[in-house]
């Protein structure tokens, strides 16, 4: 059936789609991990018994040559280099790579349909499911700002929040100072033994200030989730980095997901070496600094624990 509102973006999708089904599968060697040496020895196992116009074409316009399986020294270190680029498509390196490197990538993976033209025209309905768990906005309705342009924002409502400190400690400095003056007025009219007392005072409460936020104004992974610890601590038991305090860490878990668990739409997961972990929201993997996704379908089904039916 005709789907004209496909777009390249979901061409990159499905071919991503079908490339993490793919690592696990008969190629894995070669997609697991995918160097340019492994995606070569791939490519010809693909291509020594295709027949397929439109591969064959979509290799020449790659390589910039037609595929010869009789030839022993098919690709030589410039080949090896154009192989690059469909390396960093797998790898999430490039967002948008050129149409050459697409194609290539989707006959690698064997994804069913293609060259584009034809994806866009037929589809079977996994496939469709998939690209649209793979299209699924955030809960909020807006799609997920990336890991870069929220730093920025931050940084702007850092800077936002500074200069309206600053504005109001200009406003009030007047009555701050009148305030300051009339106080310590006060308290060098006290007796001496006063101001002793009230110098411990003070010392007692900055060294509690100290000891209760500042010292302990700094993070660290443990197991699940993130405890406030000592900017200084050298624990030999956790050897996670050391972060700046952040409240909104504090609600930062990492999950047990079943598969019987009804609503795997706010779960959000990383995967590094073949290990897929889970957490409540997005953010980075705090051990090896994975960037989280947003759990779809096809990542819910294969990587869920098998708990059991629900009953």
């Amino acid at each position: 059936m005709p789907m004209s509102n496909f777009t390249i973006e979901d061409y990159r999708k499905a071919i991503k789609a079908k490339y993490e089904e793919e690592i696990e599968g008969e190629y894995s060697n070669n997609l697991s991990s995918p160097t340019t040496a492994n995606l070569r020895n791939l490519c010809i196992k693909r291509f020594e018994s295709n027949n397929s116009k439109d591969d064959l074409s979509a290799f020449e316009y790659f390589f910039n040559f037609p595929f010869d399986k009789d030839k022993k020294n098919l690709f030589g270190e410039e080949e090896l280099n154009k192989l690059e680029a469909v390396k960093r498509f797998f790898q999430g390196k490039t967002e948008k790579p050129a149409e050459d490197t697409i194609q290539l990538a989707a006959i690698l993976v064997d994804l069913q349909p293609r060259p584009f033209n034809k994806f866009k025209k037929h589809i079977d309905e996994e496939d469709l499911e998939l690209i649209n768990d793979l299209r699924i906005p955030n809960n909020s309705g807006k799609e997920v700002v990336s890991d870069t342009l929220r730093e920025q924002v931050e940084i702007k409502d850092l800077e936002d929040l500074k200069t309206e400190c600053a504005t109001e400690e200009s406003r009030s400095e007047s009555k701050k100072s009148v305030k300051r003056n009339k106080y310590f007025e006060k308290l060098f009219n006290r007796s001496k033994p006063t101001m002793i007392t009230t110098a411990v005072i003070f010392c007692l409460i900055a060294a509690t200030i100290y000891f209760a936020f500042i010292k302990k104004h700094c993070m660290q992974w443990s197991q699940d989730h993130f405890d406030v610890v000592d900017c200084n601590s050298n624990s030999s038991d956790n050897q996670n980095k050391i972060i700046p305090y952040d409240a909104n860490l504090l609600e930062f878990k990492k999950l047990r997901v079943c598969d019987t668990t009804t609503n795997y739409s706010a779960i959000w997961y990383s995967k590094k070496n073949n290990v897929v972990e889970f957490f409540n929201t997005h953010g980075k993997n705090p051990v090896n600094d994975s960037p989280l996704k947003a759990v779809s379908k096809h990542i819910f089904e294969t990587y869920a624990e098998k708990c059991g039916s629900k009953k």
